[in-house]
């Protein structure tokens, strides 16, 4: 019974130690969404932090504030869900050995 739990918990830390290194890969990857015809670009990381926004010179309206921020918007929300996403799917693996899927 003692062997079976030493090895239970070298699993546990082994798992433990991939999800850290998983999770420092996942700062350093990228997803790109764009909105408004690509007027707008939102870059975010695995962490899902925004890491960069562009937008197109020719698209800042003065007068049309309130559009380009809807625009900015939706780029950083796709951006976002997309890095979710990443996250997800990279995290899945190592979760789906516990027997609990999608956990981080």
């Amino acid at each position: 019974m003692k062997g079976n739990y030493g090895k239970m918990m070298k699993q546990m830390q082994k798992m433990q130690d991939d999800m850290a290194k998983v999770q420092e890969e996942l700062a350093t990857e990228l997803v790109e969404a764009t909105a408004g015809g690509g007027a707008v670009k939102v870059k975010a990381n695995g962490k899902q932090e925004i890491v960069s926004i562009e937008i197109e010179p020719s698209v800042v309206d003065p007068e049309d504030v309130e559009m380009l921020q809807d625009i900015v918007m939706a780029a950083a929300n796709e951006a976002l869900r997309q890095a979710g996403e990443l996250a997800a799917k990279r995290m899945g693996g190592l979760t789906a050995q516990l027997g609990l899927p999608g956990l981080m």
